[in-house]
């Protein structure tokens, strides 16, 4: 299991214990779980924090 699945699942379990029951705790869950798979991603080194920040490499 890479990093992106790990903040992924752990995005998810934190989620679901932070907001257990009805519509609004599914969107807490899924909003952490989408904070997670962002942060694995870029401990793979899949994406980099200046793509997130919409800024070029080059530029300074």
């Amino acid at each position: 299991m890479n990093a992106t699945q790990t903040g992924l699942i752990s995005g998810l379990i934190l989620g679901t214990a932070a907001a257990i029951g009805g519509f609004s705790g599914f969107l807490i869950a899924l909003l952490i779980g989408v904070v997670g798979l962002v942060v694995g991603r870029i401990l793979d080194g899949e994406l980099e924090i200046g793509d997130l920040l919409g800024r070029a490499k080059d530029r300074r």
